[in-house]
């Protein structure tokens, strides 16, 4: 687990990006927590510094939105669903919990 902020430090709208190998951000939407992968499927591009409406986040390149619950794309150009994380408060803090790293399949590129 790791650490990302106190929960008064993440207002309802707001997000924490966490520089990580991939780059992790935690959303306070909607009224939960939410952790998805920040880059965007379709292309490079930080959803951090994406739309948040609800529990959807909009991607600022292109304009592909993915739900932040499962990490689905909600339209093209996006095709590929976003990994998601797990996000926990204890004591006032707020934890994430990163995903496995799929297994590649034989044949995938690195």
């Amino acid at each position: 687990m790791i650490p990302v902020c106190r929960i008064e430090d993440l207002p309802l709208g707001g997000s924490v990006r966490l520089d990580l190998d991939p780059p992790i951000t935690v959303f306070h939407a909607d009224g939960g927590l939410y952790a998805v992968d920040d880059t965007c499927t379709h292309q490079d591009a930080s959803l951090s510094d994406g739309w948040l409406e609800g529990c959807l986040i909009e991607c600022p390149l292109h304009a592909a939105s993915f739900d932040l619950r499962t990490g689905e794309p909600q339209c093209l150009p996006a095709r590929r669903p976003l990994r998601t994380h797990r996000v926990s408060v204890d004591d006032g803090t707020v934890w994430l919990t990163p995903a496995e790293e799929p297994a590649r399949e034989k044949g995938d590129a690195a």
